[in-house]
Order: structure tokens, then C-alpha cells, then sequence
């Protein structure tokens, strides 16, 4: 099943101070998510609902250790992170877990490149799942079938890709692609130098993250059904590797080691997080709390102070770098964090406990995961396979 669970059991409380943990959704959306991104139609730009099926924090679970308290917790009385702890039994035994999915029978380990897959997208409204590689091509594949429905070669390595609404966006070198899934138009965003390595969407606005260190934005024109350059965002000293919204906050993760959050009102940065000690590979809103991963082998999980400001309230030790994070409900709707690491595994972990829920193994280095609606997740490793796993709850079942 490639899939091994070891685990570790914690109790934590937390403070709902950040606000939506997508920042497509203002206050008024109170968190709701897009009826119409559930039933795979949504064709919003932006939407202001939520495009993401991660249940909320519970602010309240059964204490095993007797403590409390009001904040994010080490799981272990020892503080840090780290191994070890209680075993519990493994996704056959329990009767859930991610399986391999039969609802692509000839996509569960598709080949959909020659080299590291950058990127997984599945469109609002699309019966195609897209996938890009540093090879330069962008895989179409058939949700029907499984089968690879088309190839387009970009010519240039593919640093990223995102979808939103009827939207692809592509990042490339010096560029962004975009393309309208619905109307067929395709564009061409310039003012990147060197790659561009994240992209995402927030208040109306589109960002990429380049090699240089900027972070550029641009704004959708209803009046011309393009996007127009908004601004430029510098600060970082180095490549810009990450990027998520959420609380009309941008965060973005560097290759310098640092997050700085920016307002989404005013473009401003207006802090600058460093308690990481190697590269900052990726950031995540998670309900209250931006989550982060880099190659100094830690899960790092901020919460806001009285003042505002980020802190560090749990680090979370692996004994690899981490590459990704990802989020999503498992088949009983509770959260799950998934993190891939530099030994060719994606670790999943109970949130908020971070109890260990078992891992996936790849050939190479997953570097891109992509949530999809129905319990669905993509992986994209470093042989170009891509692979559909899907939650259930009769571990002897594989859907």
C-alpha cells in the first residue's frame, strides 16, 4: 500500500485571532466555502468564498495529559518536537487512510513527465486535471479515463502552477501563462526576471514570487478580461519559493531564510519572520495559524499576539528537510497536515495534535501536492509520475 503509520498523541487549544485561512474570502463570506467550487463549477474570478474544504481548528479536544492552557502546545512535556511516543495502529487496522485511487484506473501512477512534476491544477468547471514539469510541457489529463489528453510544450521550465476559477496560471521563466479554460483566451504576463517559482490569488489581485526576490502583482479588468500590473513587492534578499493568502495577509517564504507577511490593503510589509535557520520551502494558512516548512527540518506553526504580530507557538522536528505543505479533511472531516520531505516521503499528521497518521512513499522527492474536491489529493515526485490518492474510510477498500 506504500503507506506506514507510526504515531504520537498530543493536546492542544488554540487562539482564533488570524482570521479565514483563505484570503479570497473576506469578512463578510464569514469562511464559507463556494458551493459552486464543491460542486466543481465555480467560474469566479476572484471568488470570495472560500475554494478549500479544510474544516476549522476545534477549539476544544479531550485533554490527555491533563493540561490546558490557551495556546498551541508541544504534544510531548519535553517542548520541541521530535519522535517517538505511543504507536497506534496503522490505516488497515484503523479502517481509513489515503489509498491510491481506482477512480483513475490508468492515472494512479501515470507518467506525466520526464523530470520533477512543478505543478498539479484542477480548473472550477474542467474535466482536466493539468500537471507541469521542468521538462516545459503542461499534461492534460482526461478526470473521465485517466488518460493524457494533450501535451502543450512551453519551451521553458515550469517553476509553478495554480488554477482559479476558469483560470491556469503557468509560471515560467521572465513570465506567467495564463490561460481561460472556458473561453480558450490564453495570455502572457511579463516583468518576472528568472523564474517564477509560486503564484497565488488574493483581493482581487494576482501574485508571483521570482528568482529575483520581488513579488509581483497584478489586477483582473473586468473591462478588458485581462490582468494589469498592480505592483511590485520587494524586500526579500532572495528567491521567493512560496506564497499564501489568507486574513488579507500574503505571506511569502524565501530562499533568505525568512517570511515577511504583507497587508493585502496596502502592499506593505509590515513584519518579518525569522526564527527559520535554512530555506524556507513552504507556507500555509491553517484557521488561526500560518504553518511553515523548511530544509532546517522543521514545522513551524505561528499564531498572533495581543499585539498583532506573528509568533512561533510549536516547532515541530523531522529528521528531513521539509519541501511542501499541503491541508485537507480526511474521510471523517478532521484536519490533516501533509508535509513531503527530503527522503522521498509526504508525512500526514492529525491537526492540531500533530499525531502521526502515517506517510507516502515515492521514488524521488514529491514536490508538488494538490488538494482536489471529494477526499481527492495529487502527487508529483521527481521521476515526473503523478499519482491520485483519495481518502476512505474501509481501509480494505480502494476507491
Amino acid at each position: 500500500m506504500d503507506i506506514e503509520t507510526d504515531g504520537r498523541f498530543g493536546n492542544k487549544r488554540v487562539h482564533h485571532r488570524l482570521g479565514p485561512a483563505n484570503g479570497a474570502a473576506s469578512s463578510s463570506t464569514s469562511g464559507k466555502v463556494c458551493i459552486h467550487w464543491r460542486a466543481g463549477r465555480c467560474n469566479r474570478f476572484p471568488c470570495p468564498y472560500l475554494h478549500s474544504e479544510l474544516p476549522e481548528a476545534t477549539a476544544k479536544r479531550p485533554s490527555q495529559s491533563g493540561g490546558g492552557g490557551n495556546v498551541w502546545r508541544n504534544p510531548h512535556s519535553g517542548g520541541g518536537g521530535g519522535r517517538g511516543g505511543r504507536r497506534r495502529r496503522g490505516p488497515e487496522q484503523m479502517g481509513e487512510g489515503p489509498r491510491r485511487c481506482g477512480w483513475w484506473p490508468e492515472a494512479q501512477g501515470a507518467r506525466s513527465a520526464l523530470q520533477v512534476v512543478t505543478g498539479i491544477a484542477l480548473p472550477a468547471g474542467s474535466d482536466k486535471l493539468y500537471s507541469g514539469s521542468k521538462d516545459g510541457t503542461v499534461r492534460m489529463w482526461d478526470c473521465q479515463t485517466g488518460q493524457c489528453a494533450g501535451v502543450i510544450n512551453m519551451g521553458r521550465e515550469i517553476g509553478c502552477m495554480i488554477s482559479e476559477g476558469p483560470w491556469l496560471f503557468v509560471g515560467i521563466p521572465d513570465a506567467v501563462k495564463v490561460w481561460n479554460m472556458q473561453t480558450q483566451a490564453e495570455m502572457n504576463l511579463t516583468g518576472p526576471t528568472g523564474q517564477v517559482y509560486a503564484l497565488a490569488v488574493g483581493n482581487e489581485l494576482l501574485f508571483a514570487a521570482t528568482q529575483d526576490g520581488r513579488i509581483l502583482a497584478w489586477r483582473f479588468s473586468a473591462a478588458t478580461n485581462g490582468f494589469e500590473p498592480a505592483a511590485s513587492l520587494v524586500g526579500h534578499q532572495l528567491a521567493v519559493v512560496s506564497l499564501v493568502v489568507g486574513a488579507m495577509r500574503l505571506y511569502s517564504a524565501s530562499m533568505d531564510k525568512t517570511i515577511r507577511v504583507w497587508d493585502l490593503a496596502t502592499l506593505q510589509c509590515i513584519q518579518t519572520l525569522s526564527d527559520h535557520t535554512g530555506v524556507v520551502m513552504s507556507v500555509l494558512c491553517w484557521d488561526q495559524f500560518l504553518l511553515s516548512c523548511s530544509l532546517d527540518q522543521t514545522i513551524k506553526v505561528w499564531a498572533a499576539t495581543e499585539s498583532g504580530s506573528l509568533e512561533v507557538t510549536y516547532t515541530h522536528k523531522e529528521e528531513h528537510g521539509a519541501l511542501a505543505l499541503s491541508g485537507m479533511p480526511d474521510a471523517q472531516s478532521k484536519p490533516v497536515l501533509l508535509c513531503s520531505l527530503n527522503d522521498n516521503t509526504v508525512r500526514l499528521y492529525d491537526l492540531p495534535s500533530f499525531s502521526d497518521r502515517g506517510r507516502i512513499f515515492s521514488k524521488q522527492e514529491i514536490r508538488a501536492i494538490q488538494v482536489g474536491p471529494s477526499g481527492l489529493f495529487f502527487t508529483g515526485d521527481g521521476t515526473g509520475e503523478l499519482k491520485v490518492w483519495q481518502w476512505v474510510i474501509d481501509g480494505s477498500q480502494t476507491k
